[in-house]
C-alpha cells in the first residue's frame, strides 16, 4: 500500500517558477560559428564517443538546485544521458541536473570579452556542480596569450591539465587552423589521442566525395590496364600470326625449288 502511494506522488521539484528561456542572443559571430562547429561535429560523428547515448548542447542552461540561477556553458557535452522525446514538457527542454541525473562531463567556455569571468567565479560554480572537464578557449586573447586552458576536478577543485586529452571521455581538444563555413581561422577542435580532428558532416562527406573520386580514377586506371593489356595481346596474335603466314610462304618457296622444308 505505502508503495503504491509512493508511486502516486510526483516526487520532482516544482519548477513551475522557474526561467528557463530568456531569448538572449549570440554574443558574436566567433561564438556562434565556433559552437556549433564543436556541437554539429559529434552529431556527425556518433562512433567517436565510447557512449551510444549522449547530449552536447550550446547555450542550454544547466540547472543544479532550485533556488540558484542556471549555469548556462557555451558548450556541455553529457554521456550517458538521453533526451525525452517530448519537448512539451518543461522539464524535458532544458538541462536540469536531478532530471539528467549527472551534471555535464564536460564544459567549454568561449571568451567574448573580460566580462564573463571564466577564469575566476565560472570556474569555482562548474567544480562545485561536479563538472569532470573544463576548457575555456580565448580566441581574441583576452585574458592573455594562452588560447586554450583545460582544467580537471580533483576533489572539489579544479586542476590546470599539461595537455588537452580527457581519457575518461575518449576525447580531447586541440587548436586548428583552418577554414569553416567559409571562414579561415584558428578553431577549437574536437580530436582523437593522436590530435586528429574529429571531422564535420560536410568534411566527412567531402573525404566520401574525395574517396570516391579516387575510386573512380584506380577503377579507370585499372580499365585503361586491361584494354592495354588486350591491345598488346591482340598484337601478339597478330605477330604470331605473321609470323606463321611468313612460315608458310617460306616452306610453299622451299617445295617450289624442290627443297623439302620439314627435312
Amino acid at each position: 500500500m505505502l508503495q503504491d502511494l509512493e508511486t502516486d506522488i510526483d516526487l520532482s521539484p516544482d519548477i513551475s517558477q522557474l526561467v528557463i528561456e530568456d531569448d538572449a542572443p549570440v554574443d558574436n559571430l566567433i561564438s556562434e560559428k565556433q559552437m556549433r562547429l564543436l556541437t554539429e561535429t559529434l552529431y556527425s560523428n556518433p562512433g567517436a564517443l565510447p557512449a551510444e547515448k549522449f547530449l552536447v548542447s550550446a547555450n542550454v542552461g544547466v540547472f543544479y538546485a532550485l533556488k540558484q540561477p542556471p549555469l548556462v556553458p557555451d558548450v556541455f557535452l553529457s554521456l550517458d544521458v538521453e533526451v525525452p522525446q517530448d519537448w512539451s514538457q518543461k522539464q524535458n527542454r532544458t538541462y536540469f541536473v536531478w532530471e539528467f541525473g549527472k551534471p555535464p562531463d564536460v564544459v567549454i567556455e568561449i571568451v567574448s570579452n573580460r566580462e564573463g569571468n571564466e577564469l575566476g567565479s565560472k570556474l569555482t560554480r562548474y567544480a562545485d556542480i561536479g563538472v569532470a572537464y573544463y576548457a575555456v578557449f580565448d580566441p581574441l586573447q583576452q585574458l592573455g596569450n594562452t588560447l586554450l586552458r583545460t582544467f580537471e576536478r580533483l576533489g572539489n577543485r579544479y586542476q590546470e591539465m599539461v595537455d588537452t586529452w580527457f581519457s575518461p571521455i575518449g576525447l580531447g581538444l586541440t587548436l586548428w587552423d583552418g577554414e569553416f563555413e567559409g571562414k579561415q581561422d584558428r578553431w577549437l577542435r574536437w580530436c582523437t589521442q593522436d590530435g586528429v580532428v574529429i571531422p564535420t558532416g560536410f568534411e566527412r562527406a567531402e573525404q566520401e566525395r574525395e574517396r570516391a573520386e579516387q575510386e573512380r580514377e584506380r577503377a579507370e586506371q585499372e580499365r585503361e590496364r586491361a584494354e592495354q593489356e588486350r591491345e598488346r595481346a591482340e598484337q601478339e596474335r597478330e605477330r604470331a600470326e605473321q609470323a606463321e603466314a611468313r612460315a608458310v610462304r617460306l616452306a610453299e618457296q622451299l617445295r617450289s625449288l624442290g627443297i623439302d622444308p620439314d627435312a
